[in-house]
């Protein structure tokens, strides 16, 4: 039985894996500079994704927060995305250090323990990572002294608490993330915005009490929902074989993501 699981866990990543070359191969062909770097603090060491625009000016930082998936190609392609866009993209691979022999995301056998390890994280830990990662991007020379967040699926979710505990953000990007506790959103500082799926009634059933929340806190929440699109609707709307209501969600969602960084 063991073995059948193995197997069958082996053939969903290689799935997953595979149904990503396309957007390994964007960020291999893509002209701007990137690099991995090491962002020490305490007793750890982040490994992080840095994409630099093509900009002769300093530019903002995006902090980047990965899927319950971590580290995936797609996330190094939407980070070189944010990059041609004119931001400095910073992506934390918060299992750097969690994974087998010391490593990180790549060095899991299989998408089912990348899933339970990050489930399993510290949420201290998470956010020690995630401060000391957009504290090495502030001090990069290219950049301009802001700072925005934003996360994916269990990132999304993550991107919303991370507002709660840092409070030079210029805003907060969630998409199809769970709200943090109603107590906890009393200290974000920044405003927030929300990108979510029509046909994700998980998520969205956090919609209506989110607002409420966040309104008696007097911060600022604005959520929108693309009709017909699916949970993970900005890496889905990208692949070959996406549907037509995916595609037009990422698409109408990257257009009001790029209006709204370009706000501040």
């Amino acid at each position: 039985m063991r073995r059948i699981f193995l197997l069958v866990a082996t053939l969903v990543l290689t799935t997953t894996l595979n149904a990503q070359d396309w957007a390994k191969s964007k960020v291999e062909k893509s002209p701007r500079h990137r690099e991995w770097v090491t962002v020490k603090h305490d007793n750890r060491s982040v490994q992080t994704f840095v994409v630099y625009p093509e900009s002769k000016d300093k530019r903002p930082v995006v902090l980047v927060i990965h899927e319950i998936f971590g580290m995936s190609d797609w996330v190094q392609e939407l980070a070189d995305e944010l990059a041609e866009a004119g931001y400095i993209a910073v992506a934390p691979d918060l299992l750097s250090g969690m994974g087998p022999n010391g490593g990180r995301t790549n060095s899991f056998a299989d998408q089912n323990g990348v899933t339970e390890a990050i489930r399993d994280l510290n949420p201290d830990q998470i956010t020690a990572d995630l401060n000391a990662v957009a504290d090495y991007g502030l001090k990069l020379p290219a950049a301009n002294g802001k700072l925005f967040v934003t996360g994916y699926c269990w990132g999304g979710g993550q991107s919303f608490r991370f507002a709660t505990n840092r409070k030079d953000l210029k805003a907060a990007f969630v998409f199809y993330g769970p709200p943090p506790d109603k107590d906890a959103m009393k200290r974000i500082a920044a405003p927030v915005y929300g990108f979510y799926a029509g046909n994700d009634a998980r998520i969205d059933a956090t919609i209506p009490q989110a607002k409420t929340d966040m309104a008696a806190a007097g911060k600022t929440y604005d959520p929108v929902t693309y009709d017909g699109a699916g949970h993970g609707f900005m890496r889905a709307g990208e692949a070959p074989d996406s549907n037509e209501a995916n595609k037009k969600a990422r698409d109408d969602a990257w257009a009001r993501w790029k209006e709204l960084l370009a706000k501040y």
